[in-house]
């Protein structure tokens, strides 16, 4: 196929005011103008996109934890077969710096693994660690990854049987500012309302999930541009979450059936103040790779334009991450 050209006839979206007629793949390049001299041109018609960007995602991570390399590799195929090639990893225990090697795989930004407090996350995922240790574990995370750091904040607290934060603020602050000298930025899962609070003050880059937004943290991340990735086909497991809570932890329960009731209208919320919206799926653990579009149809679904979505699932995303187009 070295020999081959392919002739793109669009329409070819590069960017939301960049629509182009048709376009040629050269050695592996895109290039808007016409290849000189013979080749063996095959032409492609239909809508041309940008590759997507999952950007919250696991390779290499079941729901028991780290996962062989075989099915790491079917993890990251799955994605690429659905046309995702750039994928930001929010939290794996295993290593996948293999996959950069791989030039037929989508290529990856990691965070390193999981950071949470002990006893306070899915067993077998995270650094399991206690304030006094955070913020080293986060320079040790910062510069195992690729510019991002992962916390896991709020988790159910089996004494308050209730979600509840599992940093204290002043740690919290300064294990982000320990990740900005590193040179990372740091994101963090949240389902709830208070730790937002706590990253807000703290500045944070980035929340996992946010179903918890509320006016004031709205306008917060709003005024410090901090993003959100939603992850609205993980919301989806809410329900089952709250069932398996059943009246052991009845707080808990009720408190997840109102994050997942409302989650549309706290995404909407946050769009319409400005705050960032991204594209990411949480594929990996339990939920399956190669979700983006129906991701992208449910964050339509919480008010988000057609082109709106596009932009977070590819050239938003990719300047955002500073993989541009």
């Amino acid at each position: 196929m070295a020999d081959v050209v392919l002739h793109l006839r669009g329409p070819i979206i590069a960017g939301p005011d960049d629509i182009r007629a048709q376009a040629w793949v050269v050695d592996g390049v895109i290039t808007y103008a016409p290849p000189e001299g013979a080749r063996d041109i095959r032409s492609i018609d239909g809508w041309v996109l940008p590759g997507y960007v999952d950007a919250h995602c696991h390779v290499g991570l079941g729901p028991q934890g780290a996962v062989s390399e075989e099915e790491a590799e079917a993890q990251a195929s799955t994605d690429r077969d659905n046309g995702t090639l750039l994928l930001r990893d929010a939290g794996s225990a295993a290593d996948t710096r293999w996959i950069d090697e791989r030039d037929d795989l989508p290529k990856i930004i990691r965070a390193g693994r999981h950071i949470a407090r002990t006893r306070r996350y899915i067993r077998g995922y995270a650094h399991e660690v206690e304030p006094d240790q955070l913020v080293a574990r986060v320079r040790a995370e910062a510069r195992a990854g690729d510019g991002w750091v992962k916390l896991v904040d709020d988790w159910i607290d089996r004494d308050r049987a209730d979600l509840a934060p599992c940093w204290p603020r002043d740690v919290l602050t300064e294990a982000i500012a320990a990740a900005h000298e590193e040179g990372a930025r740091v994101t963090a899962h949240c389902f709830g309302q208070e730790s937002l609070y706590d990253f807000a003050a703290a500045g944070t880059d980035c929340i996992e999930h946010a179903t918890g937004l509320e006016p004031e943290t709205v306008a917060a991340f709003a005024e410090q541009s901090i993003a959100i990735v939603p992850t609205l086909i993980n919301i989806e497991t809410f329900p089952d979450i709250a069932a398996s809570a059943g009246e052991k932890f009845p707080r808990y329960r009720e408190r997840m059936i109102d994050l997942f009731e409302r989650r549309y209208d706290t995404i909407r919320s946050a769009h319409e103040a400005g705050v960032p919206i991204y594209l990411g799926t949480d594929a990996g653990g339990h939920i399956a790779h190669g979700m983006v579009p129906a991701e992208a149809l449910e964050l339509e679904k919480a008010g988000m334009s057609p082109v709106e979505v596009l932009g977070a699932a590819t050239w938003g995303a990719r300047e955002w991450l500073g993989r541009p187009v």
